[in-house]
């Protein structure tokens, strides 16, 4: 009985500790304040206010089937920075203007700093394929690290964790798993070279190419077409190829030869 009481004591203690001592207790107050107004906008019921209706509707009549929108892909980022604890700060300052869904610390930690369903401010102007509104549909993760250095093992592994949890609760597809260099080429390279793609993509996060030893590469094949088809913006050709290199073959070079043609040939054929 007594060690009971011992701890439930140290329990209140701790967790009084722990509260008190949060050092992101105000910002979470401002989140809880901006979720509660968003939640204002999403109960106002629809009316013909703001449209131009011909003939004005007689009664409202809300349909009963809706959820909530879903994210449909997933954005990798390194924050480019030097330590967790700054990231934390920039995220929850308003200057900076930027978040995201998650951050993993090196050893693993995983912060959660939005609900899922809401719009973080990690893509910026990117596009991918069609789609230019990259942050209206996809969830980001960024990944302590200052962009020259390898990723350690417990951000790899509970990365994996983290995306295997992604894709099944939302249905995300296995070809929307990409770098954030991937849809800004032209603004972004991360993450940097050192991220395992091709291990992500053995878990089924994004597409890896097959081996292309014995594999002819088509007369006619264009490059760019193939960049194009697989979701990269070749406004800036250069800058799409070696994003492409960064993901594909972990360098940052701005040429195609041969091989790296029928790499791309290869992960082409995994798009279409």
């Amino acid at each position: 009985m007594k060690k009971c009481f011992l701890f439930c004591v140290a329990l209140v203690i701790y967790t009084h500790y722990s509260c008190s001592h949060n050092p992101y207790r105000a910002t979470n107050r401002v989140y809880k304040k901006q979720v509660k107004t968003l939640a204002k906008t999403i109960r106002v019921f629809p009316s013909n206010e703001g449209l131009d209706s011909i003939v004005p509707m007689p009664y409202p009549a809300g349909t009963i089937n809706f959820n909530l929108r879903k994210p449909d892909y997933v954005i990798i980022h390194h924050t480019a920075q030097d330590s967790i604890q700054q990231t934390l700060r920039t995220f929850t300052l308003v200057r900076p203007q930027v978040s995201a869904h998650y951050v993993i610390a090196k050893d693993g930690t995983v912060y959660h700093m939005l609900n899922d369903y809401l719009r973080a401010w990690h893509a910026g102007i990117s596009r991918w394929g069609n789609n230019k509104d990259i942050n209206s549909s996809s969830i980001g993760i960024e990944l302590d690290n200052n962009g020259f250095e390898p990723f350690t093992l417990p951000q790899i592994t509970n990365l994996l964790h983290l995306l295997a949890n992604l894709k099944k609760k939302y249905n995300i597809p296995v070809e929307n798993f990409i770098g954030h260099g991937d849809i800004a080429p032209a603004r972004k390279n991360d993450p940097n070279p050192y991220f395992p793609w091709k291990l992500l993509a053995e878990k089924g996060f994004g597409y890896w190419y097959d081996d292309t030893t014995n594999v002819p590469l088509p007369p006619d094949f264009n490059s760019l077409q193939a960049l194009r088809i697989i979701g990269y913006d070749v406004k800036d050709s250069t800058a799409a190829i070696q994003a492409f290199h960064r993901h594909f073959e972990a360098d940052s070079l701005a040429v195609l030869n041969d091989a790296d043609k029928k790499v791309l040939f290869m992960v082409m054929k995994k798009y279409m």
